[in-house]
């Protein structure tokens, strides 16, 4: 029996031995789950948080971005689109073209016109409007009788519908009756037609716009302003720096972040401001103030028949200028430091 008993024992540890390598084996043959299943599983409870937001946005946004996308590569316009007219249904009878809506909006000399005008536009309209809300940041972030009230005045124009503002700027440019023309007579110079001589129409769409943007770079810059310590500036003054001194090497470093921000919203925002152009000048005196959304929505809804492959295809182009744009705009504050 010991015998026995001795002669047993090695061979039900060799047995164990091979029931955990067969064990271990089968669990080094399970695959590991994936960085999206572990993203899910852990966080489950903000993805089902957030997938009716995505949702909603997928449909309102995704869907017309795709369709427009697919539309750009057909030659679809008012004759051959999918209607109703009375009882009789037609078909759609467009075909695909590939990139030559593309092609064709590159080669004309149209597309290049409106891009330069766009990008004079909004390079003068961001550049103004901060520096405005700048100077004006900085007077209001001081403390004196009255600010409050000052505060609520400069942001009234943001708090207007911008069709009314623009409406409202429109009699202000008007030629016969407009307020500026009756200061000029007054004053002995001749009158300006504002909207009329392509020079001031420019001149008059980029003051609008100016006064419509410099309330959100009042808000955001007076924010920022707030959230520089004040220490900062007494020890600076105790050192005998100067207000300029003071203002390059405090004021603006502490003011980059939110600067940076702000210039990028403001300069798509800018980019694609539609009510100013098209409620002001319609885009004219002829072409002279039109930039590129407004052309685009010319073609799908003005210009007969309408064009909306082309229109579609402008409509690409510019989501892609702005994409462009933003990337190089993030790598250069990356350069500098900055982590947005």
């Amino acid at each position: 029996m010991a015998v026995e008993t001795s002669r047993s024992v090695p061979k039900a540890a060799g047995t164990q031995r091979a029931r955990g390598r067969g064990h271990r084996s089968g669990h080094s043959n399970r695959r590991t789950p994936g960085r999206l299943r572990r993203a899910l599983a852990t966080h489950w409870y903000a993805w089902s948080m957030v997938a009716p937001v995505v949702i909603v946005i997928g449909v309102i946004i995704g869907y017309p971005l795709a369709r427009g996308a697919w539309l750009s590569l057909t030659d679809a316009n008012e004759a051959n689109v999918e209607r109703t007219i009375g009882v009789n249904h037609i078909p759609a009878t467009y075909e695909q073209v590939g990139l030559a809506n593309y092609r064709a909006i590159l080669d004309d000399g149209v597309f290049w016109d409106r891009l330069g005008w766009t990008v004079v536009w909004t390079v003068s309209c961001v550049a103004l409007s901060f520096a405005l809300g700048l100077a004006l940041a900085v007077m209001l972030n001081r403390t004196f009788r009255g600010r409050s009230l000052y505060r609520t005045a400069l942001i009234l124009p943001w708090a207007v519908p911008a069709f009314v503002s623009v409406f409202t700027w429109r009699l202000l440019f008007n030629e016969r009756s407009g307020l500026f023309n009756a200061l000029l007579t007054g004053a002995g110079f001749d009158r300006i037609s504002w909207l009329n001589d392509p020079t001031w129409a420019k001149v008059s769409v980029i003051a609008v716009n100016v006064w419509l943007g410099v309330p959100f770079m009042l808000i955001a810059l007076l924010g920022g302003l707030q959230s520089i310590p004040g220490d900062l500036y007494e020890a600076a003054e105790m050192d005998g720096a100067s207000p300029w001194q003071r203002f390059r090497h405090i004021t603006l470093p502490g003011l980059r972040s939110v600067s940076s921000t702000v210039v990028l919203l403001s300069a798509i925002w800018t980019f694609n401001m539609f009510p100013v152009i098209f409620l002001l000048t319609r885009g004219g005196p002829g072409d002279a103030t039109e930039i590129l959304v407004t052309y685009a929505y010319r073609l799908s809804f003005v210009i007969s028949p309408r064009d909306y492959s082309t229109s579609a295809a402008w409509g690409v182009l510019i989501l892609l200028l702005l994409a462009l744009f933003a990337v190089a705009y993030r790598r250069a504050l990356r350069k500098q430091g900055d982590t947005w």
